[in-house]
Formats: structure tokens, C-alpha cells, sequence
């Protein structure tokens, strides 16, 4: 095994670790701070994909904004309502069946797929991506923008308006 199968591997473990954190976790604060480990290996898994563009936005958007914004609200929330930030174990019977089925599927997909013996090396991926959203879908990325754009100035002025009933 080269150093990268190792690499790999470390990473791996940790993301399904972590996820199984998560997921059997009791404590809402625990699952919370195990998935950030799990996006953390997620984000080393792109990488060694070679995938560059997509780890970034892992670690930008999903550990800088949305398990940041997760952490605050359930460490704000649960001293104002006084709430036992504690999970139920209801359902685990039907949960690992359904988890099992998922898994054979994948895994017989997974084999009787050919998969390509000699191929590409992974490269950078942010220069393409970039050529492609400034060329041939600037149009669809401007809209996008745009829309964005009106969603975030609709939502500022319906938390901003004053109740008047």
C-alpha cells in the first residue's frame, strides 16, 4: 500500500466514524460536533480526488457556515426553552434495515460496474470550473446570482416587517 491508500483509509474511517457519531449519538451537542469531523472527511476525501474546487466549498460552506450556524442554534436555543437536548433510540429496527438495503444495493452496484483500469490522473478542477461558469454557462450563473440575490433582500424585508395585526 502506498502512502495515499493510507491517507485514504485514515480519512475514511474517520468520516464513517464520525457519521456513526452522529447518527447514535445522544446528545444533540455530540452529534453536532461529531459532524464536523465527518465534514472534515468528507473535504479530505475530495481532495485526494482531486477535486480541489469541491473541498473548498466543503469546508466553506458547510463547516464555516452551516455546522457554525447549527452549533450557535442549538447552544442558544436549548437554555431559552429549557430543553433536554437529548435524542430518542425509536425506530433502530426499521433504520439498520433500510440502512442495509441501501448498502446492498450500492455494493452490487459498486461490482457489477467495469470499472476503467488505466484512466486519468485526478487534476485541479477549479480552472475548468471556472472557464466553464465565465463561457458557456455564464447566463445560468448570472440567473442563479440574481435569484439569489432577490431571495435574500425577500427574506431580510419579511423578518424586518413590523407587525401590525
Amino acid at each position: 500500500m502506498t502512502a495515499a491508500d493510507y491517507v485514504f483509509w485514515v480519512f475514511a474511517t474517520a468520516t464513517v466514524v464520525s457519521g456513526a457519531v452522529v447518527v447514535f449519538a445522544r446528545s444533540l451537542i455530540y452529534s453536532a460536533f461529531a459532524l464536523l469531523f465527518t465534514f472534515f472527511g468528507v473535504a479530505g476525501l475530495y481532495v485526494l480526488l482531486g477535486a480541489d474546487f469541491l473541498a473548498a466549498t466543503q469546508l466553506l460552506i458547510y463547516v464555516g457556515g452551516i455546522l457554525v450556524l447549527l452549533l450557535f442554534g442549538v447552544m442558544l436555543t436549548h437554555r431559552i426553552y429549557d430543553l433536554k437536548l437529548r435524542t430518542e433510540k425509536t425506530q433502530l429496527g426499521p433504520g439498520l434495515i433500510v440502512a442495509a438495503g441501501i448498502f446492498i444495493i450500492f455494493a452490487n452496484a459498486a461490482l457489477i460496474t467495469e470499472w476503467p483500469t488505466v484512466g486519468r490522473e485526478p487534476a485541479p478542477t477549479t480552472k475548468e470550473i471556472g472557464r466553464l461558469f465565465l463561457g458557456e454557462y455564464l447566463l445560468a450563473f448570472e440567473a442563479a446570482s440574481v435569484l439569489l440575490l432577490v431571495a435574500l433582500i425577500g427574506a431580510a424585508m419579511i423578518v424586518r416587517r413590523k407587525k401590525d395585526a
